[in-house]
């Protein structure tokens, strides 16, 4: 695997930490702001909005230019983000700092996965994306338990430096690993991203990813009060089974990207088929210690098992001009992030227990299953499309057979 690929992991490590550290520093950026926690918590919110937002648009912007520079670009928008965090002086000004943050989260994954799957043989592009998506569920392994306690002890706004930090490390890794030329011949333009983006298997797939993360973050949001409510856990060892739904998560990308490799639509059920058993019987592993930790591990591997193989879907579906439609499926992965969280609150406000957020998530990967069913189908159906789709996507500019024959 070429080392570019460690310069995106890197810039991925730096996202998925500022992305999630906002969740375990909320008191005292409550404190500190004199907010109360829910207040506090619309900066979670208004992080995720900049992610649905700049998704889309950045890389409709940015459709024209070489992909190395988009990137390093949006890393600086990044540092920037984050610099501003930092020195936001009031809660009006940290929002919008963290809206501006999240404004390259999306478009970055989206392009870095295109640039990913372009460093390697078709043989290796599920596992090229997973080792990008590894610097983000690293990140909950170590970036977010060290950032969090960075905070704590130094001020939130020291946390925010340390991300900035990171992303200036991305900017020099992207610039001296990323191949200056790559992708510079081979754009296609708004036009042709938006084309893609009208296709039906694309859609069908960035419902997949709605549904299937919808169904872990149902689940995910409410995961410290299982732990602690019903589990027996005490508060001070939430944050250690969090580090073991990391690991869980770390797995499942790996072992994913491999699999996909051989077989994407075999892995992206297998792995959606998991999460729905995992959280069908979450509340039965949520009565103890032992069978918790358990839990929240297979949570994690059984979820992002699936984050790889619906990536690279989306961009198949896409072949003729991936960018766009590749960072819309972030944003369509933050939408589940809201979507999923509202689904499981709703099971908690009707009383149903603790635990029924997790039932909840259940429901929504069962419908996952339906939309990747259906796609299938879609596909089946479309022989000749999908024949049309491996041409554009094998295709390497400057040959011109394929696409003359």
């Amino acid at each position: 695997m070429p080392l570019a690929l460690l310069a995106l992991a890197v810039g991925a490590f730096g996202i998925g930490t500022t992305e999630f550290v906002m969740m375990g520093l909320l008191p005292n950026v409550a404190d500190d702001l004199h907010l109360s926690i829910p207040t506090a918590g619309h900066l979670v919110s208004a992080y995720a909005l900049g992610v649905v937002i700049g998704a889309p648009l950045l890389a409709a912007v940015t459709a024209r230019m070489p992909r190395r520079r988009v990137l390093i670009g949006l890393m600086g928008l990044f540092v920037v983000g984050n610099a501003l965090s930092a020195a936001a002086p009031d809660y009006h000004l940290l929002t919008a700092a963290r809206f501006v943050s999240g404004l390259p989260h999306g478009a970055f994954f989206g392009v870095g996965a295109v640039v990913a799957t372009g460093l390697v043989g078709p043989e290796r592009k599920a596992r090229s994306v997973s080792l990008m998506f590894l610097g983000l569920t690293v990140a909950n392994v170590v970036g977010v338990p060290v950032a969090t306690l960075m905070g704590q002890q130094l001020g939130w706004r020291a946390t925010f430096l340390a991300v900035s930090a990171i992303g200036i490390a991305a900017i020099a890794a992207l610039a001296l690993l990323v191949p200056a030329d790559h992708g510079h011949g081979e754009n296609p333009g708004l036009r042709g991203e938006l084309r893609a983006l009208r296709s039906l298997p694309v859609w069908l797939a960035l419902g997949t990813t709605v549904a299937g993360f919808g169904a872990l973050f149902a689940a995910y949001s409410y995961v410290t009060p299982m732990l602690t409510d019903s589990a027996g856990f005490a508060e001070a060892g939430v944050t250690l089974l969090l580090a073991l739904f990391g690991v869980g998560a770390t797995a499942g990308n790996l072992l994913g990207g491999r699999f996909a490799d051989h077989s994407l639509r075999g892995t992206l059920f297998g792995g959606l088929g998991s999460l729905v058993v995992v959280l069908a019987f979450f509340p039965l592993l949520m009565r103890a210690e032992w069978s918790a930790a358990v839990g929240v591990t297979l949570l994690g591997m059984a979820a992002f098992t699936t984050g790889s193989p619906l990536q690279l879907m989306v961009m198949e579906k896409a072949a003729a001009a991936p960018s766009l439609a590749s960072s819309a499926n972030q944003a369509a992965f933050n939408l589940a992030n809201a979507g999923g969280a509202w689904i499981g609150g709703l099971a908690l406000a009707a009383g149903f227990g603790v635990t029924s957020p997790a039932v909840a998530g259940a429901g929504l990967a069962v419908l996952g299953v339906g939309v990747a069913t259906v796609a299938y189908a879609v596909d089946r159906a479309r022989p000749s499309a999908a024949g049309a789709e491996r041409l554009v996507a094998e295709h390497v500019p400057g040959t011109g057979d394929r696409v003359n024959a």
